[in-house]
């Protein structure tokens, strides 16, 4: 086995397990409030976490999720690029599917902003300011991540079949936005039958 190849993998298991790490729950449990995979969407992600009311808990999770994909990727980059961006990859991973909890995890948002982050600070604020605009004009947390992921993927896309070149970064983040998509499949259903929850709606 290849050196480059033991470090890649490497960065892909470090940012698994960092990934895995779920602030949300965490943060809620200790706080003393009811479980949040019994409320709302049932995840474990910050917009969940706001639906107990307690904004300071969901901003904190909101920073702790992304920061968790961001540490991972500079953490692994001194392995090697292979090693940073599947770092990241694998802390978005982790997110959705965290062994600690029966890999029953998050949406993988928060997390995906932090990858973003790492990879390319334009991209990170480009994907922001989509989310903010459909969050802003429709006030759905999910349809505002399907939005941005989507766009940041068509770019992706577009920017191979131009430049005829195609790198590992670069499949990562249409593959996470394909994941992100997935993950929300619920949400998606629910939107089209005019049932979602609204950011910052109780319950």
């Amino acid at each position: 086995m290849s050196p480059e190849l033991i470090s890649s993998l490497l960065g892909l298991a470090f940012g698994y397990l960092c990934g895995s790490i779920p602030f949300g729950l965490l943060l809620t449990r200790l706080a003393g409030t009811q479980d949040i995979r019994t409320i709302g969407s049932k995840n474990i992600g910050a917009t969940n976490v706001l639906r107990t009311g307690r904004k300071d808990l969901a901003i904190a999770t909101l920073l702790l999720d992304a920061l968790k994909g961001t540490v991972a990727v500079w953490i692994a980059w001194r392995w090697g690029y292979a090693a940073g961006v599947l770092a990241g990859f694998g802390a978005f991973l982790g997110h959705c599917y965290p062994i600690w909890l029966k890999f029953q995890g998050g949406k993988g948002v928060a997390t995906w902003f932090g990858v973003l982050l790492a990879f390319n600070p334009w991209i990170f604020l480009a994907a922001g300011a989509i989310w903010l605009a459909m969050a802003y004009m429709k006030r759905y947390s999910s349809l505002s991540s399907l939005t941005s992921s989507a766009a940041i993927a068509l770019f992706e896309v577009g920017s191979g079949f131009v430049t005829g070149r195609w790198t590992l970064g670069m499949l990562v983040m249409v593959a996470m936005a394909a994941l992100l998509w997935w993950k929300h499949r619920p949400n998606i259903e629910r939107l089209l039958a005019g049932t979602e929850g609204k950011i910052g709606q109780k319950g």
